[in-house]
């Protein structure tokens, strides 16, 4: 893979992996047309590490209170602030023990990394995108409980499969469960965080066959390039998010279904 073709794909990871249009689905068609489909797993997973930053620094500020909570609770320091936080941590922790239970279950059959299989998955999402129009929530961040963390648990582990929408499926279902829609995208994305690290270490064990054919400055270009266009696609997604537009990408997700459903039948 040339450095041109890692910053394409960098940049289409930051664009797919925040807009509800599956970053994975779209990287194994892209894999697919470039003749590049021996490329490690590990690779995609540091594109999604890279996206990850972009995460964390737009909610730097609940990750970071989440993390304080925490730690005072260890040192017995406990602030009044910190309480929500506190309360939402286990259900982070809960939904994600589910998603890795699923996910890995998922990942682990071959037969879903086929175009033909993404293309079809694609129009799932496009549905449920669509079907967003007619959620109506109003529940805030601080009032989730363990009912959400298994219900968005097992809908971000089925956004394992290429050409379902991790931030899609996760976002629609919590508007379809109540939630209002900044407190969907917000617990979307905070979610998104230890599922991401935790692909990174089950993928680690690729390291060495990334390096022998990938040099480390094409993977760099790659990382550079999903930072920078990740952090410009989740501003954007979090505005259409908030204005209930989320089905406008079922426009795009039809079209693109389609056209994989004939070109690879």
């Amino acid at each position: 893979m040339t450095i041109v073709e890692a910053i394409a794909m960098g940049a289409l990871q930051g664009i797919t992996e925040f807009l509800p249009v599956s970053s994975s689905g779209h990287l194994l068609l892209m894999k697919t047309i470039l003749g590049a489909t021996e490329i490690p797993v590990l690779f995609d997973v540091i594109l999604h590490v890279a996206t990850l930053t972009a995460v964390i620094f737009v909610f730097r500020r609940r990750v970071g209170a989440l993390l304080g909570a925490a730690f005072r609770f260890v040192r017995r320091t406990v602030r009044p602030e910190d309480r929500p936080n506190l309360r939402l941590i286990p259900i982070l922790i809960a939904a994600t023990a589910i998603t890795a239970v699923l996910g890995i279950a998922i990942d682990s059959i071959d037969r879903f990394r086929n175009p033909l299989l993404v293309s079809v998955l694609f129009l799932v999402t496009a549905g449920l995108l669509i079907a967003t129009y007619w959620a109506r929530g109003g529940r805030r961040i601080e009032f989730l409980g363990y009912r959400d963390a298994i219900v968005l648990g097992i809908a971000q582990g089925f956004g394992v499969l290429p050409g379902i929408s991790r931030s899609g499926i996760t976002i629609a279902t919590g508007l379809f469960s109540g939630m209002d829609r900044e407190t969907a995208g917000e617990f979307s994305f905070l979610l998104s965080i230890p599922a991401i690290l935790g692909a990174l270490v089950l993928t680690l064990r690729d390291l060495g066959e990334l390096g022998r054919q990938m040099s480390a400055v094409t993977v760099i270009a790659g990382f550079i390039s999903a930072v920078v266009v990740g952090f410009l696609a989740l501003r954007f997604l979090l505005r259409i998010v908030r204005g209930g537009k989320l089905f406008l990408f079922a426009v795009y997700l039809v079209p693109l279904g389609i056209w994989g459903v004939i070109q690879f039948s």
